[in-house]
């Protein structure tokens, strides 16, 4: 038995929000917390409140002008067309919002405190640190900082040196393997719709020769992605060998997102989850995408589940089924009428299916460049 694992989260997430038309207008990290709580998963002890990352902390990646834009343009809650132009902030993707700077250094300081906490084996949790698409100098892809860069950083400056950063999102990690993709001690596993936003993580893409993109395609199903799991990421995380493992598992994989084509079930990430767990001794869950309110929290829930050997009930209790019941997602067409099973379960239905000639193609190709590791 090794020590409990523990959930990095904040109370900022619960009242902020990008503005009402944007895909992240919905609450997410909030109701992974209320949900985890109905359940009696989450204990008082094992919830650590995220620090605010100080803006000296980030200029280990980040360029301290972006940082400096970011805190102006919180407190002018505007941006010049200078700035809008240089660093990304201020347009349709990346607005302007009251906690521009305030929300990405919560979810920073969480990524640099799990970094910290790992210097000893054990599992963090932290599901408002998925922005993979954040760039040194401007904002990507609704991500201002990236989390996962500066998580990675935080371990290497704990002397763990080899680290598997493997990223199950529905879309590539650019602002990660901007950082990574050249250096042999990062192992970058990626998978993520084929043509889908930013177009980047092409299957030749290897970098240092430790980088696996594995681009999906459309309607991709539970028995595809485990055999990509059981394929090509687990034997490459075992070859590497890290001394940690980060996992960003954005949920926009998920069938009825509405921010990609892919349809695995939750219980497909979850597999994943608990299949590195066990491969690793120190471990770092972060979230990602995920623009389905229900799906994200149920989802990032299970999440925790998973990490606390949890059984997942097939009824929620009346108290995790008030969480769901409360939730709006406003603007959006499959919010006026959700089905019944969002609010009685955290479990989807598995998604069966034929592995099609496409997958089974790039899976061959991808273990043929892992055999000289294996």
């Amino acid at each position: 038995m090794g020590p409990e694992p523990r959930f990095i989260g904040s109370e900022i997430y619960r009242r902020s929000s990008y503005g009402g038309w944007h895909p992240l207008r919905i609450p997410r990290v909030s109701t992974a917390l209320d949900l985890s709580r109905a359940m009696g998963w989450l204990s008082h002890e094992a919830y650590v409140p995220s620090p605010r990352a100080k803006a000296e902390a980030l200029t280990i990646w980040h360029d301290p002008t972006y940082l400096a834009a970011l805190q102006r343009a919180e407190a002018e809650g505007a941006v010049d067309e200078l700035t809008r132009v240089r660093h990304n902030i201020g347009t349709h993707s990346n607005p302007v919002f009251p906690e521009i700077w305030k929300r990405p250094a919560t979810s920073a300081g969480a990524a640099l405190l799990a970094g910290e906490l790992l210097r000893e084996p054990g599992v963090i949790y932290a599901p408002a640190c998925g922005t993979h698409h954040g760039m040194p100098d401007h904002a990507n892809g609704f991500c201002y900082l990236n989390d996962p860069v500066l998580a990675i950083l935080a371990l290497r400056r704990q002397g763990l040196h080899r680290i598997a950063y493997v990223d199950i999102d529905a879309h590539h990690c650019d602002g990660v393997a901007h950082a990574f993709s050249n250096d042999a001690d990062v192992l970058l596993i990626s998978t993520h719709e084929e043509n889908r936003w930013p177009r980047t993580g092409a299957i030749e893409e290897e970098g240092a020769g430790a980088e696996f993109n594995i681009p999906l395609p459309k309607g991709l199903n539970d028995d595809e992605f485990a055999l990509i799991r059981d394929r090509v990421i687990l034997p490459a995380v075992a070859a590497f060998r890290p001394d940690a493992v980060v996992l960003q598992c954005g949920s926009d994989a998920v069938g009825d997102d509405p921010q990609s084509g892919l349809a695995l079930s939750n219980g497909a990430l979850w597999a994943v989850v608990t299949a590195l767990k066990a491969m690793t001794s120190r471990f770092l869950v972060t979230g990602g995408g995920g623009y389905n309110p229900w799906s994200v929290g149920r989802a990032w829930a299970g999440v925790w589940a998973a990490l606390c050997d949890r059984d997942i009930p097939d009824v929620l209790p009346t108290e995790a089924e008030a969480v769901l019941r409360a939730l709006v997602w406003p603007n959006a067409r499959r919010g006026r009428n959700p089905p019944e099973h969002w609010f009685t379960t955290l479990r989807d239905a598995p998604h069966h299916g034929d592995i099609r000639e496409n997958v089974r193609a790039r899976v061959a190709r991808l273990e043929a460049r892992l055999r000289p590791w294996v």
